[in-house]
């Protein structure tokens, strides 16, 4: 069973902890080269292109200039820091766990596809909804194409794994080559109850997404079914209202600290 994840446009460049040493990411090339498209783009460009203030425009300009091929890098999982990674809690992970999720967690990205928690990155912020001409079309779905699915095939053979667990968002997810995966997909679903109405709230789902993620990687699960015994932040698996690819998990809002 391989899970997969957000990325963040939050980023934490702090040391890491413990003493990891990183890997290079599977498409380092294909990072470099969409990072040299960005730094032709101006500020207002780049504002434009994610809808971003000026002053994320210019930081983002910055770093699109500096991106080399042989800069040194940070883990991604230490280095994310947004709702999702506040439920994945990566950097207080046991050296096992943190090991495990090496082999069988990865993180869609914009801007280097798929990563293990521990690929180096260096600083950026590119979404994959960003329509970023490319000179393989119009966006960077129409860049990645197969690529990513293929990779989580053969990420799969590697580790006789059958299921893929979806933690991502749907914007991340769509990176997935669904015709192309020969994986099953099983995708977790959070939501928070009220009386009788239950929805999905984007900052809770990104956190239990995470803590989903992290549930999977301290147990070393394999099947798809022991999800069911997540409970993590109150919520409570609920049968009769998921199927086989599709599982709900929800908790009364009261209940939420």
């Amino acid at each position: 069973m391989l899970t997969v994840i957000s990325p963040a446009k939050r980023l934490n460049e702090t040391a890491h902890p413990g003493n990891f040493a990183t890997t290079l990411p599977d498409f380092a090339s294909d990072a470099l080269r969409l990072a040299k498209v960005a730094r032709g783009l101006s500020v207002g460009d780049l504002c434009a292109l994610m809808d971003i203030s000026p002053a994320l425009g210019q930081l983002n300009h910055a770093r699109f200039k500096a991106f080399r091929a042989d800069a040194e890098g940070l883990a991604a999982a230490f280095t994310f820091d947004g709702d999702t990674y506040a439920g994945l809690e990566a950097r207080q992970m046991e050296p096992d766990t943190l090991i495990w999720a090496q082999g069988h967690l990865r993180i869609l990205s914009g801007l280097y596809g798929l990563l293990r928690p521990l690929d180096a990155i260096q600083p950026y912020r590119l979404e994959m909804g960003s329509k970023l001409a490319n000179p393989k079309g119009a966006d960077l779905y129409a860049y990645w194409g197969s690529k990513i699915a293929k990779a989580l095939n053969t990420l799969a053979t590697e580790q006789g794994a059958r299921v893929l667990i979806n933690c991502a968002s749907a914007e991340y997810f769509g990176a997935v080559d669904l015709k192309a995966l020969k994986l099953t997909v099983v995708t977790p679903v959070f939501l928070e109850e009220r009386g009788d109405t239950a929805k999905v709230v984007s900052f809770w789902a990104k956190k239990a997404r995470g803590a989903m993620a992290r549930f999977i990687c301290q147990h070393h699960l394999s099947d798809p079914a022991d999800l069911r015994g997540f409970d993590l932040g109150g919520y409570t698996f609920r049968s009769a209202q998921s199927d086989a690819t599709r599982l709900i998990f929800a908790r009364q809002v009261a209940a939420i600290a």
